[in-house]
């Protein structure tokens, strides 16, 4: 029996206004990288079961790059690797494939500046969802700039939930998100509440546990600038 799916290119596609999901925008080589990558991050900064303020503990394994995060804020006496070059480009490269797709990804279409070249994130939140991990709705407010999220998806495929910015209730949009898709999440949607309700245990390509020698589980990428914007931007 033949997988209707099968050979069919999925589309990018706009979750909200400002918000788009970039289906298989990393080739099989980048994700490899990128795997690789962070298993040499998390050898220095081992990952850690995040405790809320409330006392809730979070069921994702985190490691920061750039600034450490502590919820809800970055915490600099605490040293964190930097965040690469590489991975600012690559950055970029996904705001503009997103800004392509929907201009208003960009924030205010007044401004006089194209924002995409001066996009530079300065932290990158590494999450590791092992089996049974999910993450709740929740705003990405910490930062003091409202430059888009650029989030980047490995391994495990998982359903993403997309809502608004009033509350984290519906509407919302559920799509899923296999390994090598990038989101981009800006403008008129930098405040959305988003989730990840469900991981599907084991649906990483088998590439991933030959790269690994292990199951991947799903890890997510998210980049961000989290510093106040230069004067006169």
């Amino acid at each position: 029996m033949t997988d209707p799916l099968f050979g069919v290119d999925r589309a990018p596609t706009i979750l909200g206004p400002g918000a788009v999901h970039v289906p298989d925008w990393l080739s099989r080589e980048q994700q490899e990288f990128l795997l690789r990558a962070c298993v040499d991050w998390a050898a220095v900064r081992v990952p850690r079961s995040i405790v809320l303020p409330g006392g809730g503990r979070m069921s994702v394994r985190t490691f920061s790059l750039g600034r450490h995060w502590v919820p809800y804020r970055y915490d600099d006496d605490e040293v964190v690797p930097p965040v690469p070059d590489w991975l600012v480009r690559a950055a970029r490269n996904g705001f503009a494939a997103a800004a392509a797709v929907d201009p208003a990804v960009t924030g205010p279409a007044d401004r006089t500046a194209d924002p995409v070249p001066a996009y530079t994130p300065d932290t990158a939140l590494v999450n590791l969802y092992g089996r049974g991990s999910t993450m709740g709705l929740h705003q990405d407010r910490d930062e003091a700039c409202m430059a888009p999220v650029v989030s980047l998806s490995l391994g495990d495929a998982c359903t993403f939930r997309f809502g608004t910015p009033e509350h984290r209730g519906r509407p919302y949009t559920d799509v899923r998100l296999e390994s090598g898709d990038l989101v981009v999440f800006g403008g008129p949607s930098r405040m959305a509440f988003h989730g990840v309700p469900k991981v599907f245990d084991g649906s990483a390509p088998a590439w991933c546990r030959e790269v690994l020698g292990a199951e991947p589980g799903r890890v997510n990428i998210t980049l961000r600038e989290t510093r106040p914007p230069t004067l006169g931007e």
